[in-house]
């Protein structure tokens, strides 16, 4: 997956916006105005940040020693970077769902009805 199907594939999620919150260089998709990827525009090879369940954070970085990390620039907990180019595109789609998932799990009652609500 390149980078502009990363990008395509996290605007059609329902609720998505993107911004250059950080500057120029930094790509951010938000749910509802919740961050769930990150995306260094300049920085190669390509890599994004997704969130990640902190327990499956650590079995990715396990097995895609090299190709997951902790989240850069984020809470190591939470965040893993992932080399796109590196990982199964089929992967790589499931982990932006988890993370869009993981956050609209934590919106307020009236944000996810608000959301539900969204064409």
């Amino acid at each position: 997956m390149n980078i502009e199907a990363f990008r395509e594939y996290c605007l059609s999620k329902k609720g998505v916006t993107e911004e250059l919150p950080f500057g120029p260089d930094a790509l951010v998709f938000k749910v509802m105005g919740k961050m769930f990827a990150l995306s260094a525009l300049e920085r190669l090879p390509t890599q994004v940040n997704l969130k990640c369940d902190p327990e499956r954070a650590l079995q990715l970085r396990e097995e895609f020693d090299g190709a997951i990390v902790p989240g850069y620039h984020m809470s190591k907990v939470h965040w893993n970077t992932i080399m796109i180019n590196e990982v199964p595109p089929k992967l790589l789609v499931g982990l932006i769902d988890h993370s869009y998932d993981l956050v609209v799990s934590k919106l307020p009652k009236k944000v996810k009805a608000e959301l539900e609500g969204l064409d």
